[in-house]
Order: structure tokens, then C-alpha cells, then sequence
């Protein structure tokens, strides 16, 4: 086992709040899946916010930040049968991932917690 790299974020939860007011935020961020699933939350603000902190998170393992053509939507974090919750691999990804580390096959692991006024993430990147 090969640990690629590790990635944290907290972000602040009212900060997140002000900006999914804004639908062009949420459009420019998130993808069409986070947008559907988020339908069904009353508490939007944890639910985005958790899922932000969680791309920085990635953008951090990866060690690019968001360069690379790599953008905020790109990322998509979604959950389990049982709540767990996952990064959506994609291409994009994959290409990344490749171009960065010359691997094809690779593990991410994701933690998300939240409070009231914050929300953490933490991530690996490992190879197989």
C-alpha cells in the first residue's frame, strides 16, 4: 500500500450558507447528482457544506489545488446504502490521477463530519 497523498479541509458552515443562495454557485460547484440527492435534505447548508469541504479535500490529496482543468464540479461526493460517503471516480479524475501519478488503479478514502458552525474533511489518495 501506497499513500499518494492526504488532503484536510474545515470549512466554515455560515460561510456556505450565504453562497448557496446564489444558484449560480450551486450550478458552478456542485454536480447534477450532489444537486438532485440534495433535494431530499432540509438542511442544505450541512449537506453542501460537508460536500465543498470534501473537494478541497481532494484538491489537496491530489496536490494540484484546482488547476489543472480540475474544477470544483468535477469532484462529486455521494453516499452509500449505508451513509458512507464516497468520491464519484470519473475519467476526469482518473486522467488526473494518471497524468500526476502514472497509476490507473488507486483507493480514496473519505471522511466528512460536521458541527454546528463547521465541516471537515479528510481524504487518501492510495495506490493499489
Amino acid at each position: 500500500m501506497k499513500i499518494l497523498g492526504i488532503g484536510v479541509d474545515i470549512v466554515q458552515n455560515k460561510r456556505i450558507k450565504d453562497l448557496i443562495k446564489n444558484k449560480i454557485f450551486i450550478n458552478r460547484t456542485f454536480g447534477k447528482k450532489e444537486i438532485m440527492i440534495s433535494k431530499k435534505f432540509f438542511d442544505k447548508t450541512n449537506y453542501f457544506a460537508k460536500r465543498f469541504s470534501a473537494k478541497e479535500a481532494l484538491a489537496k490529496a491530489l496536490g494540484t489545488g484546482f488547476r489543472n482543468n480540475l474544477n470544483l464540479k468535477d469532484i462529486q461526493i455521494l453516499n452509500d446504502k449505508l451513509g458512507k460517503p464516497y468520491f464519484l471516480k470519473t475519467k476526469k479524475i482518473d486522467t488526473i490521477i494518471f497524468r500526476k501519478f502514472k497509476i490507473r488503479k488507486y483507493d480514496l478514502f473519505l471522511s466528512i463530519s460536521d458541527e454546528k458552525d463547521h465541516s471537515i474533511s479528510f481524504t487518501i489518495l492510495k495506490a493499489q
